[in-house]
């Protein structure tokens, strides 16, 4: 630049795109200049003369970076927090702490138990996080004690995208009880009001909400609890209440998930939300909306239940998590939360996972046997209540245990890679009733159907027998919901849901749904530009709203964090052809990612470019870009009365 040129004005012009402001509104074909952090000017035909970077937006769409609202990356953060999993998909806000687990109260060691380790104990099987990977995250970073200085060691690390966190209700118990009393008994009324003014002075330090948990698959993963669920599910119902009072007088969010098996206290919290009830509102979200392929009416009922939270009788804010695409979970053997729902999966799942022969003995205990067979065939044969709710469709589960759901993706046996169970199953079948004339593809496959009981008893004998031949090389995966996509569409974008069940940062090799919120917006380009529009409000502006965060917005003044897509790029996206095993040098373990590489062309996080779609710029996770997302709600004199109270929170 010569002397004699005027110094730039803006850092970056992001030049004739069409922006959508998150608004929801009409988009419109602009120019958006940057400044600094800051969003400084938008218009028509800005002077690209006055800029240090132009970036041509034409034939590309600008909006706000998306919020990821349902996110478990509370460990990763620690030692990886430019978080390069969810931020190449245009994420640039992850809400952490869901489902009642989290790291704000740091490692909470017991001195007269010094092998209890509550974070992974917690964290383990709930998450499927192998422990050699937790520990790494644990030993490494985990160094404060108490939720202020969780804060405030934020300050100190090079986030990558924004992030927000919220009080955990497990680790909350474990704070107050001590991890043995809260699993094995119910509060007292001190310990409830110690767990109000810990939560109180956590809202005071900026967290955005509480997380509760309720769904009966999340167990400890450490002996001598092995069997028992996470604290959070022991609650009891005076101790939600009051924890449910403070959120709401802190204009905080309560996300939660229901407990089935225990309707009473499912019922007790979601109408906590109720403003008529209780005078003023709580703001609730709660996982999930699916259209479940064992229960095709449980959707319609959830959306219905919700529509009556937040009538004009009850006056309540509830909010439902939808998920953006066909639930498909992988299981590596026995390893995956669908297998956490019947009591004799549990007993394998429950097995740490370097223990081959502990597996194999118990899949080879005939009473142990006899257990799986019962859980397995639970519905499929006889004439009981199990099979009538079979019949029609209403099952209280997840996992429909047919075979034809199950496929197969490899196994030592290269033959079977790629096939469906239910098909090897029938061919085996027709191996044995022919004595082996018949029904094998190959001489490869009649050697392994021969390694069968003969005759096979049923399809539990076919999985059972899989799992003693193959153990953890047995991947296999099942789609359990939304494989309707009229059904699908209809719970991404209904009035009762938000787009946002990704569970990212958890369940490492089992799912990977880091591209969520590009899935919404591919669905809603297969429709209009209209529905483009109510995507991206629903996936920035809606939710940072609802935790009261200051992101979402394309505005003048506002942080620029911006996302840069290329429509036709994600109109020709396929998840499933580039979701792939990444191994991670920092977890020494594979982990299940997806490569959205060119859909999103540019992420703009604070002003500067993170992403060019294709790699990370140099300097990212280096420097720091993100920040902490505090609630708005938070005050300098309730910072101040927060500081002044911090001790109370180590409590002996």
């Amino acid at each position: 630049m010569a002397k004699s040129d005027p110094v730039p004005y803006w850092d970056i012009l992001i030049h004739d795109a069409l922006v959508f402001d998150g608004s929801g509104e009409t988009p419109q074909q602009l120019d958006v200049a940057i400044k600094g952090s800051e969003i400084a000017a938008i218009g028509e035909n800005l002077k690209s003369g006055g800029a240090k970077q132009l970036i041509d937006g034409s034939d590309k769409w600008l909006m706000p970076g998306l919020l990821d609202i349902h996110s478990h990356f509370d460990l990763e953060v620690e030692v990886a927090p430019e978080l390069p999993e969810a931020v190449r998909h245009g994420t640039t806000t992850v809400i952490n702490s869901n489902c009642s687990l989290g790291i704000a109260f740091g490692k909470q060691t017991n001195h007269d138990r010094p092998e209890e380790n509550p974070i992974l104990d917690c964290f383990a099987r709930v998450e499927n996080i192998p422990k050699s990977v937790l520990s790494k995250c644990i030993d490494t970073a985990v160094t404060w004690d108490n939720t202020g200085d969780y804060i405030k060691h934020f300050d100190h690390i090079n986030l990558g995208p924004n992030v927000a966190v919220m009080v955990p209700h497990t680790m909350l118990r474990i704070e107050v009880m001590g991890l043995e009393d809260s699993i094995s008994r119910d509060p007292t009324d001190d310990e409830i009001e110690k767990m109000c003014q810990l939560t109180q002075i956590a809202f005071d330090q900026g967290f955005v909400g509480f997380s509760s948990d309720g769904l009966p698959l999340h167990y400890l993963a450490n002996d001598p609890h092995r069997n028992e669920k996470i604290p959070a599910q022991h609650a009891t119902v005076k101790e939600i209440r009051a924890l449910g009072e403070v959120t709401r007088k802190n204009e905080r969010m309560w996300q939660c998930t229901p407990d089935p098996d225990n309707m009473l206290r499912t019922a007790v919290m979601f109408f906590m939300t109720s403003g008529r009830l209780f005078k003023k509102t709580l703001k609730m979200t709660a996982t999930a909306a699916m259209d479940l392929n064992t229960n095709k009416r449980a959707a319609d009922g959830l959306l219905r239940f919700s529509k009556l939270l937040n009538s004009n009788l009850l006056k309540g804010n509830f909010t439902f998590q939808a998920l953006s695409c066909p639930f498909r979970v992988y299981a590596d053997g026995v390893t995956t939360p669908l297998l956490e729902e019947k009591p004799a999966f549990r007993e394998l799942n429950a097995i740490e996972i370097e223990d081959v022969e502990s597996r194999r003995k118990l899949l080879h205990d005939p009473a142990f046997i006899e257990r799986f067979r019962q859980d397995w065939m639970m519905g499929k044969q006889g004439f009981n209540l199990a099979r009538l709710q079979r019949l029609l469709s209403i099952e209280p589960t997840t996992f429909s245990r047919n075979l034809s759901d199950i496929e197969i993706v490899s196994c030592p046996n290269e033959i079977w890679d790629g096939q469906n169970a239910g098909e090897v199953y029938q061919r085996l079948l027709n191996y044995q009733a022919t004595n082996g004339s018949r029904g094998a593809l190959s001489e490869q496959e009649a050697q392994e159907f021969a390694k069968f009981p003969n005759p096979i008893q049923d399809d539990a004998d076919f999985i059972l027998h899989l799992l003693r031949e193959f153990d953890r090389q047995f991947r296999w995966y099942t789609i359990t919901a939304n494989t309707r996509p009229e059904v699908l569409k209809k719970l991404l974008f209904h009035e009762q849901t938000l787009p946002g069940f990704n569970d990212s940062g958890a369940h490492l090799t089992n799912m990977a749904y880091y591209d969520g919120n590009l899935l919404t917006l591919k669905m809603a380009a297969e429709d209009s530009i209209g529905l483009v529009s109510q995507a991206v409000k629903r996936l920035t502006r809606d939710p940072a709203e609802l935790f009261n965060i200051d992101v979402g917005s394309i505005a003048i003044g506002a942080q620029a964090d911006v996302v840069l897509i290329d429509p036709d790029a994600l109109l020709k996206y396929d998840t499933l052809a580039h979701t792939k095993m990444e191994y991670r040098e920092l977890f020494d373990h594979d982990q299940m990612v997806n490569r959205s590489d060119g859909v999103v062309d540019k992420v703009v996080i604070a002003g500067e470019v993170v992403w060019n779609g294709k790699k990370y710029v140099k300097t990212y996770g280096k420097k720091r870009f993100g920040r902490l997302l505090k609630s708005n709600h938070v005050s300098s004199n309730l910072q101040q009365l927060a500081d002044t109270l911090q001790p109370l929170s180590a409590v002996g």
